[in-house]
This record gives C-alpha cells, sequence and structure tokens, in this order.
C-alpha cells in the first residue's frame, strides 16, 4: 500500500512533523514507532530544561538575523539553516504556547527569558525539568485528535530507494521502508513518496551515555541507503547521574554541592579541594559548570577542569564519584567567591544553609525530578560520571530539513544541524522548526503534483513480500550482543570528549569488517532478538561513520568542543590543559562524511538581510 509520507519515531519532532503535515493538507501519512512513550525527548532534561528562541521580552534588542549569527557563529554550521531556525521559531514556539505549554510569561503576556551557556542575549526559556515532555504530549494529544494512524511497537529496519534521471542527473529517491512487527516478528513494507527521520541521536553507540535506555537512534537507517552526514564528530559530553540518567547542569551546580570520591574500602575524598589553590576558586569553578555544563576545550583551565577531575577519579583511582548535597563544601565562605557567583546566590536569596537547602529554595522540581525517580538528595549522594549527551551533527540536511536523498528528511537531533557549539535549549527549537519545514516543504511538493486530499485507509496495508533479510546466525552461545556492548566500551574509553587517534583508527578497521559480515558473524538465540539485532546493526554503521568524522577532525583540526585529542604520551591533566590551544581556523568548513570516508566542505554561507517586501510578496504568491 501505498502513503504519501511515513514519520519514524514518536517524539517532540515527529509529532510535530505529523501535526504540521495533516495541517497543511497532506493526510496520507503515517507515524512508525518502536514504542510511543520511548525516545529522548519523552524521557530526558536537566535541572530547568531549556528551550531557546528568538527574545520575545524585555528592552533587549534582538532580531532574526542576530539570533542566525548566534547560531552561525557556533562553528561549522551552514548559514542556511542557521536563518531558517532564527527566522521561524517564534512561529514553532507560539505554536507549543498555544498547544497549553506552562512557559512563563509576566503579567502583560511577554515570555520572559535567561541567559543560557552560549548564549548573548536572554532567549532561553523552561517549562521546568520536563520541558521536552510536555512537549511531546501535547503534541501527541493533538496527533491523537486528528485521527493520524500510528504503528506503534514496530521497527523501521531499511529504507528503500531507487535511482531516477532528474534534470539530466542521476539522483536517489525514497520509494519505501521496511518495518519489523516486534509482535510477531514479520518483516513487511510500505510505499512512499517520503520519509522523515524523527529516530533521535545516535544514543547506543556509548555505554556511558545520559540518553534514556530507551533511546537508541536509527541513523544508521540512513547512512545505510547512502544519505550523506556533516558533523559527526562534533558532540557534548558532560556530567550526569548515572543511577537514573540525568544531566547535572543549572542549578544542581550553582547551589554548591560538595564533591566526593569514594574508594573501594568506603573512604571518602574532597578531591577538589586538592587540586584548586582555595576551596573558593574550586567552587566558582563548580557554579560555572551551571551554565557551562558541556565539556569545553576552551574552558579547560576554566569551568571543564571539573569534567577533568571527575573523570580522573574514575578512570585512574578506579573511585566512584558522587555530588553531595546535604553537606556543604570543606571550606565554603560565601563572602570569598567571585562576585559573579556570589552576586547569582545573592539574587537568589539562597546564601544560607547547605546545598539541599539553597536547591529547595531556588529549584525544588528538580529536588522531586529525582525523588519520583528513586534517589532522595536530603539522604543520599548523587553517583555521577561523563557522559555523552548529545550529538551536534547528524543526516546533512538543506534548509528544508532535506537529506541528499530525494524524498528523505531528518529532523531533531537525527538531522545535522549543529556544529561545534550551540546555545543550550536550540536543539529543541530546531527540533521544531525542522519538522516544520519539512512538512511544508512535502506539502509544496504534494500541490505541485497536483495531489488529492485525503486520507489512505491504511488499515488496509498488509504484508508484502519482501526480500528474505540477510541470513541471519542463530546460535546456543550468541555473540552479538556481546560484541555490542564491547564496542559500546571502547567509544566510551577512546571516542568520547577525550580521543586517542591511534585507537581509533584500530577500532574503525576492526568495525569496518565486522559491518561487512554482520549478519554472518554475529549470533542471536531465536527470532525473538531480530528487533535487537537490527539495533545492533544499526548502532554498527553510525559508530563506523562517527569513528571516520573523529579520525578525520583529530587529523585535520585537533581539539576543539567537546573533544580532546590526546597526545601519544601518557599525558598528565596538567600537561593536556597546558598543550591544549583550540583555535577556530576551521569554523568556516563541516565534516562530511559518505560511505565511511570524511572530508572537509564549506559552509553554506549566512543569507544576507536585504529583503524587499514587495519582492517577497511576488515570490510568495507564486509559492
Amino acid at each position: 500500500m501505498n502513503v504519501n509520507t511515513v514519520i519514524i519515531g514518536s517524539g517532540c519532532a515527529g509529532f510535530n512533523a505529523a501535526d504540521w503535515l495533516y495541517d497543511l493538507g497532506v493526510k496520507d501519512i503515517l507515524l512508525v514507532t518502536e514504542g510511543i512513550n520511548m525516545g529522548t525527548s519523552r524521557n530526558t532534561g536537566s535541572d530547568k530544561q531549556t528551550y531557546y528562541k528568538l527574545t520575545l521580552a524585555g528592552g533587549e534588542p534582538d532580531s532574526i538575523h542576530e539570533m542566525a549569527t548566534t547560531l552561525f557563529e557556533g562553528g561549522s554550521v551552514h548559514g542556511d539553516i542557521a536563518m531558517a531556525e532564527a527566522a521561524s521559531s517564534a512561529k514553532a514556539f507560539m505554536k507549543l504556547v498555544n498547544l497549553g505549554l506552562p512557559f512563563p510569561c509576566n503579567q502583560y503576556g511577554a515570555y520572559v527569558g535567561y541567559k543560557t551557556d552560549h548564549d548573548p542575549r536572554q532567549r532561553a526559556t523552561s517549562c521546568g525539568p520536563l520541558t521536552s515532555r510536555y512537549m511531546t504530549e501535547a503534541l501527541e494529544k493533538s496527533v491523537m485528535s486528528k485521527g493520524i494512524k500510528i504503528l506503534d511497537n514496530s521497527q523501521a529496519v531499511k529504507l528503500l530507494t531507487h535511482k531516477n534521471k532528474h534534470k539530466n542527473k542521476q539522483e536517489t529517491q525514497i520509494c519505501g521502508i521496511v518495518i519489523l512487527d516486534k509482535a510477531t516478528n514479520k518483516y513487511q513494507t510500505i510505499s512512499c513518496k517520503n520519509v522523515i527521520l524523527a529516530t533521535g541521536g545516535p544514543a547506543a553507540i556509548y555505554q556511558a551515555s545520559v540518553y534514556p535506555a530507551s533511546q537508541t537512534g536509527a541513523t544508521g537507517l540512513a547512512l545505510d541507503a547512502g544519505a550523506a552526514a556533516c558533523n559527526l564528530s562534533e558532540w557534548q559530553y558532560g556530567l550526569a547521574s548515572i543511577d537514573f540518567r540525568w544531566n547535572v547542569s543549572g542549578t544542581y551546580q550553582q547551589v554548591l554541592p560538595r564533591y566526593i570520591s569514594v574508594d573501594d574500602a568506603g573512604n571518602q575524598y574532597e578531591f577538589l579541594s586538592q587540586h584548586f589553590k582555595s576551596p573558593q576558586r574550586g567552587l566558582d569553578m563548580v557554579f560555572l559548570k551551571g551554565y557551562q555544563w558541556p565539556f569545553d576545550v576552551q574552558k579547560i583551565n576554566g569551568s571543564s577542569q571539573i569534567d577533568l577531575l571527575v573523570a580522573k577519579e574514575i578512570n585512574e583511582k578506579g573511585r566512584k564519584v558522587y555530588m553531595d548535597f546535604t553537606q556543604n563544601p570543606t571550606g565554603l565562605d560565601f563572602s570569598a567567591l567571585s562576585e559573579e557567583t556570589y552576586t547569582y546566590l545573592k539574587r537568589s536569596e539562597a546564601l544560607f544553609g547547605t546545598p539541599i537547602e539553597r536547591l529547595a529554595k531556588m529549584n525544588p522540581k528538580a529536588i522531586d525530578l529525582y525523588k519520583n525517580n528513586g534517589i532522595d538528595l536530603y539522604k543520599h549522594p548523587l553517583r555521577i560520571a561523563m557522559c555523552a549527551q548529545h550529538c551536534n551533527g547528524g543526516i546533512a540536511v538543506d534548509a528544508n530539513w532535506q537529506s541528499n536523498i530525494n524524498g528523505l528528511y531528518a529532523v531533531g537531533e537525527a538531522a545535522g544541524t549543529f556544529g561545534v557549539y550551540r546555545p543550550g535549549g536550540s536543539a529543541l527549537n530546531s527540533a521544531q522548526v525542522g519538522s516544520m519545514r519539512a512538512a511544508e516543504h512535502i506539502a509544496k511538493k504534494a500541490a505541485n503534483d497536483g495531489q488529492k486530499e485525503g486520507q489512505t485507509e491504511i488499515a488496509s496495508i498488509t504484508e508484502a513480500p519482501v526480500s528474505p533479510p540477510p541470513a541471519v546466525n542463530y546460535s546456543e552461545n550468541p555473540t552479538a550482543h556481546t560484541n555490542f556492548k564491547a564496542t559500546q566500551h571502547q567509544m566510551s574509553k577512546i571516542a568520547a570528549y577525550t580521543r586517542n587517534l591511534q585507537e581509533m583508527k584500530k577500532l574503525h578497521s576492526k568495525l569496518l569488517t565486522r559491518k561487512a559480515q554482520f549478519f554472518t558473524q554475529n549470533s542471536i538465540t531465536n527470532e525473538t532478538e531480530l528487533s535487537q539485532l537490527h539495533k545492533y546493526y544499526d548502532t554498527l554503521v553510525t559508530q563506523v561513520d562517527v569513528l571516520s568524522a573523529m579520525i578525520f577532525a583529530a587529523e585535520n583540526i585537533g581539539s576543539r568542543g567537546s573533544a580532546l585529542v590526546e597526545n601519544m604520551l601518557e599525558d598528565t591533566l596538567e600537561d593536556i590543559v597546558k598543550d591544549t590551544t583550540p583555535d577556530n581556523q576551521h569554523n568556516d568548513k563541516v565534516v562530511t562524511t559518505t560511505n565511511s570516508n570524511s572530508y572537509f566542505e564549506p559552509v553554506r554561507p549566512l543569507p544576507p538581510c536585504n529583503d524587499w517586501f514587495e519582492t517577497v510578496w511576488n515570490d510568495f504568491n507564486k509559492n
């Protein structure tokens, strides 16, 4: 059976794409999801999860061009995408407001903001720790009210394409997908003109991860079909709790918790005081982690020392590290803190008590969040580690969020719309703008094709004959899961916030061989594990291309952003800090990866702001 568009994924990007398509008249659509309650946007957040938008309050000047410039100056960012994200941010934000999201406004209706990381204005806003969950739930409710068809418990395992000639040039066109019904372990095909990949970031490639356990990603679907990727080397890593996966950013740091490590004998160490010249210097760095949360080589002499010191306690000393909110750090003296730290706490009326008492004053929802997940911060310290949190790269897209494969769109974190840096919360704006832009582009194509409005009877889709899946090796001693876990561990060890070039090359070569022999060399016990096998393959395909991009970036760029390329010698922390001198000389390029080969491409420039109303009006009326 044919449908116009298949949306893969049930997060805020996927639901938004479906919702916009329906409103724009393309009702011949189907949303496919492994589990409607899975995914990052429904199951993740922070102390007050940020949504980044154009300034909509106060007297501080702002403009679409200025916001686009902020995004563009993150480095290795395409200008047309930055402009689209800025231009449509207010439209996308107000849709969420109209759907009932409780973004705070003042008595006059102005949506106030605050400053987030890499933000020169006060464009950030929040509904609290669960902003993206509220977004997902509101958009899901809207989709359900329209009767949009959803295939739940269904896993997309392959994108189908064909070659056609367009303007005397061969191009690749989406023509369908293969899905696995996880209840029956049967395959079926769906023919379509468009696919919107809204599957989040490639969360499963790392062992140390703050992504929710339900999130794996499906970037490999597009890569395996021949889609180009960009900036797969650019990630965000930072401190996160690991017994319950959550970013420990914002207020969790700004209340100045006590950092302790614990050895196997149960001995506790306040290790920060052993590194900094004074307790106050260390606490000022902890405070800055609040809004300088991602590890950043440019802050390696500042707040990012906290990240490296935590990692050193875990990786070199074999200890467990905790943030303790029940006691003040040794030597805390409010009056001796930096002016920035002191002023923030004073204006927050939090120059008193213990860290948990300050947190209760400044952000009680941050305490409730952990309590609702079995951790009482009033009684127990919070175990933390350095974890992967967000992929700034992804599938390469244009300003309509379409890939190099005609009809294949990538939205949300699956799309490679960011480069080295991005403002906190800009990923949520990008997810909403990108899914809206993809829907608008598909709707225009449908209108130009003269497609009739109407709903395909999804219930009539029956299992279609498909090429049998690759031969699967069944065994009483399965290897697929073991290989998957071992590779996750290796990625976290050598290809995360610290990167070892020689070890990455060895692993890349090994995984290329494993990819070529995957379905025969990776065994499972029975067909109920087919779903996991496909996830392992998708993750492996992604790991291969991520390593390709990281190796190229390490050789041609060096350390930048959230990636510290290690010297081949066994450097001490002090040596690493001394030797790291990142520069911006490659910010005018993106690292593009196709078929596991990586290379530079120039960024598309930021469009000029010279629009003339009469001209735009005429172009708009001509569609």
